[in-house]
Order: C-alpha cells, then sequence, then structure tokens
C-alpha cells in the first residue's frame, strides 16, 4: 500500500510539471504540494488500514473542496470565449 501512495505521488508530479507548463502556476501548486504528501506518506510505511483511512480523509476534503468550488466560485456561462 506504501509503494501505491509513492505512485499515486509520481502522477502527480507529472501533472504538475504539465501544469506548470501549460502556464497554470496556481493548479501547478497545488499538485506539488499534493506530490509532496504522497511521497512522504509512501514512505513512513504506515499499516494498510491507516493507509486507507487517510485516503478516504483525502477523497472527502477533495469532494467538498471541488463541490464548493464549482458552485460558488465558477462564473455560470464562462468558457473563457
Amino acid at each position: 500500500m506504501a509503494r501505491m501512495y509513492r505512485v499515486l505521488g509520481f502522477w502527480t508530479a507529472v501533472i504538475a510539471v504539465m501544469a506548470y507548463l501549460g502556464d497554470l502556476v496556481p493548479m501547478a501548486l497545488l499538485f506539488v504540494g499534493q506530490t509532496i504528501m504522497f511521497v512522504t506518506l509512501g514512505y513512513l510505511n504506515l499499516s494498510e488500514r491507516m493507509y486507507i483511512y487517510i485516503f478516504g480523509a483525502y477523497l472527502t476534503v477533495f469532494f467538498v473542496g471541488f463541490t464548493y468550488w464549482t458552485t460558488f466560485m465558477m462564473t455560470p456561462g464562462a468558457g473563457g470565449h
């Protein structure tokens, strides 16, 4: 299970690099933070149950933040045209 957190860290690092190259600096910084978190957790060698609890908490925070952002912060009809 610890190895999967390192894999998540690798993919979030790939997304961070692509975001930076696409001039999406805030998104790149967000993914760099996630990369650091995942790689750090990957080397802690916690129990499998703790990794599942941490991932569940991560998903909960993500879904709450994403729902808040899309509901209250995005401007309807602002598709960039």
